[in-house]
C-alpha cells in the first residue's frame, strides 16, 4: 500500500502505521488462535471455566497480547460455529457449570452425574445436546425459585438485549415444540409471524422462552467476566463474525426482509464458492443471501447493529469472507452443487462508510483469502483493514505467491494456518515433493527434524514484517492431522478437537515468550524472569 495512503486515510490501521519505525516496532503483536470449545474442561467441551482463566494466564506468561477465538454463537446442525441459530446469541455449551454450582444454582452431583462424552481430546456434540440442556434447565428452575429472574440486574439484561433476545428465545422455544425442525417446516401462522400466533406461542411456551432468556443471561455474564479478566492481563480478544447467517436462524425467521427470500420465505438463491482447484463442484454453503438493496435503503442499520454488538463482545473483529462485500457468489436454490452459480455485485465501501459514520474507526481484520480480483484488492485498500496472510498457501513451486513473507506489507495479519487448514505438521507431511523442496530452499534450513519443523514456520511468521502474527494452538503443540479443526466441504469429524489438560506447558509458554521478544512483538522482559524461558523449551 503506498505510504501516501497512510497519510490521507483515517482508518484505525493506517493511523497506527502513520508513525516512525520505532513506534511501529512497538506495535508489533503476537497472539494465539484457540477456540473456546477446544479448551480443557471436565464437562465435555471448553467453556468459561477456570481452565479458560488459566489459559489467559498462560497467554500472559507466553508474552502474547491477542487471543483469537471462533464465533461464539449457538451451533446448529453440523456443529459449525459458522452456522448459528443467531448472530447475536451466545452458545449455551460455553456456560461454566462449576460457576453455577458456586452460585448455588446447581449441585456438583448434577454435573458429575451427567454424561457429556468420555474423551478429553474430542467433543461429543450428540451427548452434549442430550444432556447439557437438562442440567442447565435445573439451574434455570433453581434461579427462578430463588428469585434471580426477578432481580433488577436480570430485568435490565432482558431490556437491554430485547431487540434480538425476544425473537431468539421465542424462536428456540418454538423450534423445540416442533421437534427441532427448521422454521420453514413450522405451522404457517408462526412461520409467517402472524401477530396473533406470536402472542399465543409466547404465552403457551413462556416457560421455555424464559429458559432461553436465562441461558443468554448466564452466557453474557460469564463471558463478560472472562473478557474483563483477559483485558486486565493485557490480552485483547479477536472475535470472528461470519459474513452470512444460517437460514434456520432467528435472524432469518424474524427479519425476512433482510434476505433474498420468495413469497414462501424460501431462499431465491444461496451462498457458496465456485468450482476451483480444490473442488470441481465448488462449495455449497446454503446460507440465504442478503437483499443489499433493502440494506442500502435502511442505511445498513442491521449491519451497524450487528457490528456494534460484536464490539461489545470482542476487542478486535475478523470479518469472514470479506470478498463477499465486493461480489458474492449466488447459487440457485435447491441446486445440489455450486456449478451453476454466478457473481453478483455487493455493497462495497458504501457499507463500511455507513458503519464508520455510526461507530467510528474500528479494529477490523478482513479475511481476504481465496481468489482475489482487482476490485476486491481495491476494496481492501480503500477500507484500510489489514488482510490475512497464511503461510500454508505460500509454497507453490509453480508460481510466485502473495503469501510468501517477502511480499508482505506491515498492514496485515500473518497466520501459519487457520481453523480451515491442516496443522503445520500435517500440511508439511502432505506437501508435494517439489513444493517441499521450495519450502526448504526458502527457509534455507534442511537440518530440522521433521518432528520439529513447525517451529521453523512459526519463526518465519513471527519475524515477518506483518504488524500482527497469530499462531494456532495446535501448531505450538506440534500436533499432526489429529489436531485439525475443520476440513471445508465435509460433514462429520469437524469442530471436535480439544487440547489435553497440561499440554500447554510452562516450557512451551517460555519458548513462545522468548520468540515473541526476539522478534520484537512484545515489551522487553527481564531475562530469566519466567520459568522455562529457554528458546529450546518443550516441543
Amino acid at each position: 500500500m503506498p505510504e501516501a495512503h497512510y497519510q490521507r486515510c483515517g482508518c484505525w490501521s493506517c493511523k497506527r502505521l502513520n508513525s516512525d519505525q520505532e513506534e511501529s516496532r512497538k506495535m508489533r503483536q503476537n497472539g494465539i488462535l484457540m477456540p473456546v470449545s477446544a479448551l480443557p474442561s471436565p464437562y465435555g467441551i471448553g467453556c468459561f471455566s477456570k481452565e479458560a482463566y488459566e489459559f489467559v494466564d498462560q497467554l500472559k506468561e507466553a508474552g502474547q497480547t491477542l487471543w483469537q477465538i471462533l464465533p461464539l454463537g449457538p451451533t446448529s446442525y453440523g456443529d459449525s460455529p459458522y452456522q448459528s441459530f443467531s448472530t447475536f446469541a451466545g452458545n449455551p455449551y460455553y456456560i461454566d457449570l462449576n460457576t453455577l454450582v458456586e452460585e448455588g444454582l446447581l449441585d456438583k452431583a448434577d454435573c458429575d452425574g451427567a454424561d457429556f462424552g468420555g474423551s478429553e481430546e474430542t467433543i461429543d456434540y450428540g451427548r452434549l445436546y442430550e444432556t447439557r440442556f437438562q442440567v442447565l434447565k435445573k439451574a434455570c428452575n433453581r434461579a427462578a425459585g430463588q428469585g434471580l429472574t426477578e432481580t433488577e440486574e436480570y430485568r435490565a439484561f432482558l431490556k437491554t438485549e430485547e431487540e434480538w433476545l425476544s425473537d431468539y428465545a421465542l424462536f428456540m422455544a418454538v423450534k423445540n415444540k416442533f421437534g427441532g425442525r427448521s422454521w420453514d417446516h413450522w405451522n404457517k401462522d408462526i412461520r409467517f409471524r402472524v401477530p396473533e400466533a406470536l402472542a399465543q406461542y409466547r404465552e403457551a411456551l413462556k416457560e421455555d422462552v424464559g429458559f432461553f432468556e436465562f441461558l443468554q443471561y448466564e452466557f453474557y455474564k460469564q463471558w463478560n467476566s472472562l473478557k474483563a479478566y483477559a483485558n486486565d492481563k493485557g490480552i485483547q480478544i479477536i472475535g470472528d463474525i461470519p459474513v452470512y447467517v444460517a437460514f434456520d436462524s432467528a435472524d432469518t425467521w424474524a427479519q425476512p426482509s433482510l434476505f433474498q427470500l420468495d413469497e414462501n420465505r424460501l431462499p431465491k438463491a444461496v451462498a457458496g464458492c465456485p468450482p476451483d482447484g480444490f473442488s470441481a463442484t465448488g462449495q455449497l454453503w446454503g446460507n440465504p443471501l442478503y437483499d443489499w438493496e433493502y440494506h442500502r435503503k435502511t442505511g445498513y442499520s442491521w449491519w451497524v447493529r450487528r457490528i456494534r454488538h460484536c464490539f461489545r463482545l470482542y476487542d478486535v473483529t475478523r470479518i469472514d469472507h470479506f470478498r463477499g462485500f465486493d461480489e458474492y457468489y449466488s447459487i440457485p436454490y435447491k441446486d445440489e452443487d455450486a456449478v451453476n452459480g454466478c457473481w453478483r455485485k455487493g455493497p462495497g465501501m458504501e457499507l463500511f462508510h455507513a458503519v464508520k459514520k455510526e461507530l467510528g474507526d474500528l479494529p477490523i481484520i478482513a479475511e481476504d483469502l481465496g481468489f482475489l480480483t482487482d476490485s476486491v484488492r481495491e476494496l481492501l485498500r480503500d477500507s484500510g483493514y489489514p488482510g490475512m496472510k497464511v503461510l500454508q498457501f505460500a509454497f507453490d513451486s509453480r508460481e510466485e505467491s502473495d503469501y510468501l513473507p517477502h511480499n508482505y506489507e506491515r498492514n496485515c495479519v500473518v497466520y501459519t494456518g487457520t481453523h480451515d487448514n491442516d496443522t503445520l505438521r500435517g500440511w508439511y507431511e502432505a506437501l508435494a515433493p517439489e513444493d517441499k523442496e521450495m519450502a526448504l530452499t526458502y527457509l534455507n534450513d534442511r537440518g530440522t527434524d521433521e518432528r520439529e519443523i513447525h517451529w521453523d514456520y512459526i519463526c518465519l511468521a513471527m519475524r515477518s514484517v506483518a504488524d500482527t502474527c497469530i499462531i494456532p494452538m495446535q501448531d505450538i503443540l506440534g500436533l499432526g492431522r489429529e489436531g485439525r479443526i475443520n476440513t471445508p466441504s465435509t460433514l462429520g469429524g469437524n469442530w471436535v478437537w480439544r487440547m489435553k489438560e497440561g499440554a500447554f506447558t510452562p516450557g512451551l509458554a517460555g519458548k513462545m515468550r522468548k520468540l515473541t521478544e526476539v522478534y520484537g512483538r512484545s515489551v522487553k522482559i527481564e531475562r530469566g524472569s519466567i520459568k522455562g524461558d529457554s528458546i529450546e523449551g518443550d516441543s
